[in-house]
């Protein structure tokens, strides 16, 4: 990396703090606790100094690459080491056809204790089950036949469904209209922070926030 791109780094880390500060609608003094929290699907250590709410979408692009290229990441980097608490928010965009499916079929394997290798397979094979909507061809392909079974019966059982909702519910009082969103918590205080985010400039602000 040459200077120049070292500055560009270093202006656009300074940028999204301010951003997440300021325009993006700090709501200081606002208490960190987050309601609703399903532990199947919540990462890391509960007294974290970060939490981290992920709302997204199974079916969006954009959510896809913020997986990819920066979330799995901060969950080797800040969630193992204790540094961020990681929930994971399910928010299916009315617009993606197969998306509620795929939401529930990856809440039924975190209720197994597979979410995170569901998760990898449904964004990995996205382009493919979006255009034929075999969300349960998929998923099984990346679990053995007993846990399908039991994916399969949680995501017939109808349980599921209001967990979503909830999550989607949150999402709007946060005013999430986009996905991925993600709501950081930290010092009593909440930014909210829309779109994907580089994974460099993620980890200056998550140490700047941390400290």
């Amino acid at each position: 990396m040459d200077r120049f791109q070292r500055m560009s780094a270093l202006g656009l880390a300074v940028l999204l703090a301010v951003v997440l500060m300021s325009a993006l609608g700090v709501r200081a003094g606002q208490s960190s606790a987050v309601p609703d929290i399903d532990p199947h699907v919540a990462f890391g250590s509960k007294n974290a100094p970060i939490v981290m709410e992920v709302f997204s979408d199974f079916q969006c692009p954009a959510c896809k690459t913020l997986f990819t290229t920066t979330n799995r990441q901060v969950m080797e980097n800040y969630v193992s080491t204790g540094k961020v608490y990681f929930i994971h928010r399910d928010f299916p965009l009315p617009m993606h056809a197969h998306s509620q499916v795929a939401a529930l079929y990856s809440r039924a394997a975190a209720h197994i204790g597979k979410f995170e290798i569901v998760e990898q397979a449904l964004f990995d094979n996205q382009e493919k089950w979006e255009q034929n909507g075999d969300v349960d061809g998929t998923v099984a392909a990346a679990l053995s036949p007993a846990e399908m079974t039991k994916v399969r019966a949680l995501v017939k059982g109808g349980t599921l469904n209001p967990l979503i909702q909830k999550d989607v519910a949150l999402g709007k009082l946060y005013n999430v209209n986009q996905t991925p969103t993600t709501v950081f918590h930290a010092k009593g205080q909440t930014f909210p922070y829309a779109g994907v985010m580089n994974y460099e400039i993620l980890r200056n602000f998550l140490d700047q926030l941390g400290k």
